[in-house]
């Protein structure tokens, strides 16, 4: 696609700051007036290459704009990002395909010079392969001395820049510290031939098939999962590994887990200084502490939670200058007694960065000793905690919160369907005895506050969240969509005020901290999203600041047709990314301008940070956070958030192969699913019942010459006018299944449909895409 014509009208001299520069002859770049809004090539060009000067306020210093031309500029940046050329990140403005500032990296390989080359650690797959990065060793720009060096297989934190020599990778990067050392070892199935060789077979597409030696096997067998090392890799036939351990069977779901724990470098192995630092570790004293086991705080968790970190009690208050309104109780396990800063527990705890959670096993953030013992609130056991006393008017304004750490005792552990069960009037022995005096006052104070959520109005998607149920034998039983209950949502309401409460009393003590920030979506994505609803005859709002409540009425007129679970996915990937940053920008989907992880100290370390920054800020005793953490908080944010993502991509990942692995035994079979997903290479459809995704290739779907069309979702037929648009019910027969790498192919077996008049039409005037290279059928009629 060309470049926009540049509608700048100020040429001149560059500011200093970007370039020297002199007049331009007819066959060089303009320059720039110093004080007068740049071109916007030269801006896109200042913005790739000094990504960290990338907010309006930098760019304007940079190019010497004041009065109007600030104005003037921060009109032009709009445009750019309407036109999809910048993105919005944090408070800065970033090419679309650009690396952050601080990313996680993987050391993969040398370039021809001997240089370390390193990847993304997480890269989105809509924007094609990761970009390559040249790393050098330097020393710490914080004067601590120089780093350890990186080498191969190592994940690292660093610094990127462009690269300006314009050779080689597009960035460079400094180290900041080393996250992980890791082996250059890789996984595989291994498989004998029938002529008895061995071979070791890849987890995913992108691998390499190897060659095993018999001395090199060990004890494993055709059919087990490995862990491998390459011991020879020439210029001619197969590489050669040599089997270092056995994770498992491919028949057991656990070493499909595996799978995604070792392609994600997920560390799972508790180091013993860490494990030692946790049996060590004393129940928390009274020191310090205000005593609170008196009051009746409950637990309610998922049925099978084996950690208990956050419990809830809720009363009316009686002050008579709050009339009707209620004071709500939220107390947190207190993590940050027992996880001090720099011991070795904290520094475990921030390489993993989070809790994992497959289907069949919990890689956690901390040693079950802390987990599961010493910081899980027991029913009826002593546990160390920080609450936060939180007061609402009947309106469900709040009126006012205050912190406390304390010692408390739950008085009892309830499943969500326990607690659920007794307010609708079927309470078991359990739960009937605390319906008075504790449930019905907590389900009075959800629906105070409730009234304040309503008015707040947050993004309201409706997307199931679907959990694979597992036979004894670790393979897939059934699929199952869990009720979505008011007890679920009385939990997240308090945690999200809680966590409001948090952000808001750090900041008012000028606290440094970790926010959960979620941007409003890119103009980009809302025109796209714009395009895609007119076609179903739903308006959208053009231009203006998008609030939450804006894409509900979206969402509202989707509701009861035939059309809701595709606008509600689509309007899903309209939405920015939620990450950690130690820089406010507010949470877009909740409608909040503070908001801070404090919740779950036990699998979030972000939650962690929060709490030491609290118990620092107020003086609560010890464990505090400390001021060379405070000076690492930008560092400490990139990497959470990057750690966030694998385990997302890990936990997927699993899944897929999982389902894949399930249906692997029913080729053949026809389904019913939805297109999920429409692409210039085909369609990915769908199976509710599974919630797994297989694939259509546009070469398959049948005589025609199918054209795409991104704005609406859809490919159409040249010809027939017949198509698939993302949304639609489909059935399919399918065609291949490949458990190692989740995935599914399908043979698309419904004619398409017609699509609206407003597809073709843009299909007729030529302004949408085109189809797939090779995909128009030979002069014979049928496809090749």
């Amino acid at each position: 696609m060309r470049e926009p014509r540049d509608r700048s009208r100020h040429q001149g001299k560059r500011p200093d700051k970007v370039a020297r520069g002199h007049a331009a002859s007819a066959t060089e770049k303009p320059v720039i007036i110093h004080g007068a809004v740049p071109p916007r090539d030269v801006l896109l060009e200042f913005i790739a290459e000094n990504p960290d000067k990338g907010s309006k306020r930098e760019i304007a210093k940079a190019f010497g704009l004041k009065g109007d031309t600030r104005v003037e500029l921060k009109d032009l940046l709009r445009t750019l990002e309407e036109e999809g050329l910048l993105k919005k990140s944090r408070k800065s403005l970033t090419r679309p395909d650009a690396l952050p500032p601080v990313t996680v990296l993987d050391i993969t390989t040398r370039d021809k010079d001997g240089e370390l080359i390193a990847r993304p650690a997480e890269w989105p797959e809509d924007l094609g392969a990761a970009p390559a990065v040249l790393i050098r060793q330097s020393s710490d720009s914080r004067g601590k001395g120089r780093v350890a060096a990186a080498g191969l297989n190592d994940r690292v934190l660093a610094k990127i820049f462009p690269n300006k020599d314009r050779t080689g990778p597009a960035y460079t990067a400094r180290v900041i510290k080393i996250i992980d050392k890791r082996r250059g070892a890789s996984l595989g199935i291994v498989h004998k031939l029938a002529d008895g060789e061995l071979r070791l077979l890849p987890i995913d597409r992108r691998g390499e098939e190897m060659v095993i030696e018999p001395a090199d096997i060990g004890e494993a067998k055709d059919g087990d999962l490995v862990e491998t090392e390459v011991v020879r890799s020439g210029r001619f036939g197969l590489p050669r590994a040599r089997v270092l351990s056995i994770v498992g069977t491919i028949g057991s779901e656990k070493a499909i887990s595996m799978i995604a724990v070792y392609s994600h470098g997920i560390p799972h192995i508790f180091p013993k200084q860490v494990m030692d630092e946790a049996e060590a570790a004393k129940p928390a004293t009274m020191a310090q502490r205000e005593d609170w086991r008196s009051l009746p705080l409950i637990t309610i968790d998922p049925a099978d939670a084996k950690d208990h970190d956050d419990a809830v009690y809720a009363e009316l208050d009686p002050s008579p200058d709050n009339p009707d309104g209620v004071i709500v109780t939220v107390a947190i396990a207190d993590v940050s007694w027992y996880i001090r800063t720099g011991s070795p527990l904290d520094r475990e705890a921030l390489k993993r960065g989070n809790s994992v959670y497959f289907p069949d096993r919990v890689v956690p953030m901390l040693p079950e000793r802390i987990s599961n013992d010493l910081c899980s609130l027991r029913e009826g056991e002593d546990r160390p905690a920080l609450a936060v006393r939180m007061v609402f008017s009947k309106e469900g304004r709040k009126a006012g919160h205050t912190f406390h750490r304390i010692m408390m005792k739950s008085a009892a552990k309830l499943s969500y369907q326990q607690a659920q069960a007794a307010i609708d009037g079927k309470p078991d022995d359990k739960a009937g005895p605390l319906l008075e005096p504790i449930l019905k006052p907590l389900w009075h104070a959800y629906g105070v506050m409730k009234r304040g959520r309503d008015r707040r109005q947050p993004l309201e998607l409706d997307m199931p969240e679907r959990k694979i149920i597992l036979k004894p034998d670790g393979t897939v039983d059934r699929v199952h969509v869990p009720e979505r209950l008011d007890a679920h949502k009385l939990i997240e309401e308090m945690m999200i005020q809680a966590n409001v409460a948090a952000a808001e009393t750090l900041e008012k003590r000028r606290q440094a901290l970790i926010y959960r920030i979620h941007d409003t979506p890119s103009l980009a994505k809302q025109e796209t999203l714009r395009e895609f609803l007119a076609t179903l005859g739903i308006p959208m709002a053009k231009g203006g600041q998008m609030r939450a409540n804006s894409f509900n009425g979206i969402l509202a007129k989707a509701e009861g047709t035939a059309h809701q679970v595709m606008v509600n996915e689509m309007v899903l990937r309209s939405q920015s990314q939620a990450i950690y940053s130690p820089e406010n920008i507010g949470h877009f989907g909740l409608n909040l301008m503070k908001y801070a992880h404090f919740t779950s100290p036990i699998r979030r370390y972000a939650d962690l940070i929060v709490h030491r920054a609290l118990v620092g800020s107020l003086g609560l005793g010890e464990g505090g956070i400390k001021p060379e953490e405070e000076a690492q908080l930008d560092d400490i944010a990139a990497e959470i958030s990057t750690f966030e993502r694998r385990a997302m991509a890990a936990e997927r990942d699993t899944i897929n192969r999982l389902i894949a692995h399930h249906l692997s035994e029913r080729i053949g079979e026809e389904f019913v699913g939805r297109v999920s997903g429409v692409t210039k290479a085909g369609l990915f459809v769908s199976l509710p019942t599974y919630g797994a995704d297989g694939f259509i290739p546009i070469s398959t779907l049948g005589n025609d010459y199918f054209i795409y069309d991104e704005a609406h979702q859809a490919l159409s037929g040249e010809k027939t006018g017949l198509g698939y648009q993302i949304g639609d019910t489909v059935d399919v027969r399918l065609k291949q299944a490949i458990p190692l790498a989740g995935a599914l192919q399908f043979e698309m077996l419904s004619e398409g449909k017609k699509l609206p008049t407003a597809i073709r039409s843009f299909h007729k005037s030529g302004r949408r895409g085109r189809a797939q290279p090779g995909t128009r059928p030979p002069r014979s009629g049928r496809r090749r």
